[in-house]
């Protein structure tokens, strides 16, 4: 991945302020593709899926590591972000067993 050269300070939080935006997306259409997961599963211990997760996990951070990245840092945010995932996911299992 090849960066900009910025000219100063404000150019370097433009660029920030952009990427922050497209995490945002990315996430938001992350957590989206999650609570369709849920139509294709059949409980919740299924949902929780310890070993998906790992799976994840270990592509993320290997992944991190090619990008020169701290996989610590991204196991992380990716541990706080799928336990948070995992809820909604459960949430939408619920709904759709309810109707």
């Amino acid at each position: 991945m090849q960066l900009h050269e910025c000219q100063n300070l404000e150019e370097v939080r433009q660029y920030i302020d952009r990427l922050d935006d497209q995490i945002v997306q990315l996430i938001a259409a992350r957590n989206g593709y999650v609570k369709q997961a849920a139509k294709f599963k059949h409980s919740i211990d299924e949902i929780k899926g310890q070993e998906r997760m790992e799976a994840v996990m270990d592509r993320v951070r290997t992944r991190a590591m090619e990008l020169g990245v701290s996989p610590n840092l991204l196991t992380k945010l990716y541990t706080i972000m799928i336990d948070e995932m995992v809820e909604a996911e459960i949430s939408e299992f619920r709904n759709a067993k309810s109707l």
